[in-house]
C-alpha cells in the first residue's frame, strides 16, 4: 500500500493482558473511517509499525475513537501518544530477504 494516503495514527490508550485474561493477543482498534480510508476490514490481519519495531495485529473497529486515534493491546515497542502506521499484509509477494523494517 503506497504512503500517500496512509497518515500516521496516534496512540491513546495501550492495553497488556496476561495469561488468564479471556481475550489476548495483539490487536489495533481504530474508527471505522480510518479504517475504510486504509481498505481494512474489521478481523483482517495488519502491520502495526511503531518507531522502534513492527508488528502483526488484529484489525478492530471502534467508532467511539476520535479520527487519528487508535488503541493497541499487546503490541510491544509502542507508546501513549506516539505514531504508528497501520499497514496492509501483502499476501502476494514472498517476503524480501535482508529486509528488517
Amino acid at each position: 500500500m503506497s504512503d500517500s494516503y496512509n497518515p500516521p495514527l496516534r496512540v491513546v490508550r495501550l492495553v497488556a493482558t496476561r495469561p488468564p485474561d479471556p481475550e489476548r493477543g495483539p490487536m489495533v482498534w481504530l474508527r471505522g473511517e480510518d479504517a475504510t480510508s486504509r481498505l481494512l476490514v474489521e478481523g483482517e490481519l495488519v502491520w502495526v509499525v511503531g518507531p522502534r519495531r513492527r508488528e502483526l495485529a488484529t484489525v478492530g473497529i471502534d467508532d467511539s475513537l476520535p479520527r487519528g486515534d487508535v488503541v493497541l493491546r499487546d503490541i510491544v515497542g509502542a507508546s501513549p501518544s506516539e505514531d504508528v502506521k497501520v499497514l496492509k499484509v501483502n499476501t502476494d509477494e514472498p517476503p524480501r530477504r535482508g529486509i528488517l523494517a
